[in-house]
């Protein structure tokens, strides 16, 4: 099991079958940009909230392997501010997936189905879309089915009290460097308040920028900077935790219950899962 584990996460970290496109949010009034696959009807889609002080432009390729993994990948750019609202950026993420559920996008008529939807975020934006979720509760607004964290930061309002209320499955990866918001803080507290089933998983030598890409002057202020390892390894969860949870691709699942070297399980509860 262990060597099919270690086998589906190497297959992941390589980009997928689908040619990538690029577009940009702002044509429809919000900031930010989408890569899609280069065709397809009733896509799943995810929106990733940035980092504090983070542009999305450091998770390009981090969108753009979900998208050749036939996801939807779109990222506002928006509260980018030394003070930046939680909140605000929560509704954005949400708007952004109304976006990409309401509109064809590409010149061959891309959709997405609005059933197939998730949130997803480094930081600040971790947070946000643990506070987006949440909100999807309701009957108002994008149905959440599962939500993909990389070291999630304490938000306004807290994004541990919103856990409390989520049902959509949940992956949180924290990192074993973090000093910003290390493991045995944030992600577990969110982790442990989480209502429906959820995953804590450790990726070692992993600080806190370690996912972002390429040089930006916030590293003046933020610890760590872009590790590749730990950019391939959070590429090739997310990807296997989306297929998996959004368009009940069950080929990677055994990767997601393994528990492996690169990103070992800290916490579990497996709750209810979503069905497919």
């Amino acid at each position: 099991m262990a060597s099919t584990a270690k086998r589906l996460l190497e297959q992941l970290t390589h980009p997928g079958p689908h040619d990538v496109l690029r577009g940009d949010l702002a044509l429809v009034g919000l900031p930010g940009v989408v890569f899609t696959p280069r065709a397809g009807l009733d896509l799943p889609a995810v929106a990733f909230g940035h980092g504090w002080l983070q542009p999305p432009g450091r998770y390009h390729g981090l969108l753009r392997h979900l998208a050749s993994w036939g996801i939807v990948a779109a990222a506002p750019a928006t509260h980018r501010g030394i003070l930046p609202s939680h909140r605000l950026l929560a509704a954005d993420l949400r708007t952004t997936l109304e976006i990409v559920t309401t509109l064809r996008l590409g010149r061959d008529g891309i959709s997405v189905n609005p059933a197939k939807l998730g949130l997803a975020g480094h930081s600040i934006g971790g947070g946000a879309a643990v506070l987006a979720a949440a909100r999807g509760g309701n009957q108002e607004g994008p149905r959440i089915r599962a939500v993909a964290t990389v070291a999630p930061a304490q938000t306004m309002p807290p994004a541990t009290a919103a856990a409390l209320g989520i049902t959509a499955s949940g992956l949180h990866l924290a990192g074993e460097d973090d000093l910003l918001a290390p493991a045995t803080g944030n992600a577990e507290a969110i982790s442990k308040a989480w209502a429906g089933p959820v995953q804590l998983r450790i990726v070692p030598k992993m600080t806190h920028l370690g996912v972002t890409e390429g040089a930006h002057w916030s590293q003046i202020l933020l610890q760590g900077k872009p590790q590749y390892s730990v950019q391939r390894h959070v590429r090739a969860l997310f990807t296997a935790f989306f297929l998996a949870e959004l368009t009940g691709d069950e080929t990677y699942r055994e990767l997601l219950d393994s528990d492996l070297k690169a990103a070992r399980i800290a916490y579990e509860n497996e709750a209810t899962r979503t069905p497919a």
